[in-house]
């Protein structure tokens, strides 16, 4: 049941993250893990909101600096793991008409990660037609 439940609830963290889902969207989305690096001006930076250390905690929340030449519609992902599981899958826009900006703002807990460190990736990328363009990633160490 834990599963069905967190298995949906990447499903629609997944879906708001992506602008209206077209045919497109949906096909490069899927192709995600063959992702192409580009290279072009683009930078990936971690900003932690509620951190008393400097250092990024279960429970907290993150966001990104994001700067990139090659789109005008950057997204980042950000998807961690524990064991190797992954516990936690979000997506979010990074431009000005991105319709749910508050998913910008990243909790590093979920249904499935109760609590513990877990290692990240974040990604920045785009769509261009049936391809997403991997433009950078950085590891995240989340800490307990």
């Amino acid at each position: 049941m834990k599963r069905i439940f967190f298995s949906i609830f990447a499903l629609c963290i997944f879906l708001a993250g992506t602008t209206l889902s077209s045919p497109a969207t949906l096909l490069a989305a899927h192709k995600a893990n063959g992702s192409i690096v580009h290279n072009t001006t683009s930078s990936l930076g971690l900003v932690l909101l509620n951190s008393t250390d400097g250092l990024p905690h279960w429970g907290q929340q993150v966001t990104f600096n994001v700067s990139t030449t090659a789109t005008t519609q950057p997204n980042v992902s950000l998807n961690c793991y524990q064991n190797g599981v992954l516990v936690y899958g979000a997506v979010a826009g990074f431009y000005p008409s991105y319709p749910w900006p508050w998913t910008q703002v990243f909790t590093l807990s979920s249904p499935s990660w109760t609590s513990g460190g877990a290692n990240c990736t974040a990604s920045l990328y785009y769509f261009s037609g049936k391809k997403t363009i991997t433009l950078a990633t950085m590891s995240v160490q989340v800490y307990s």
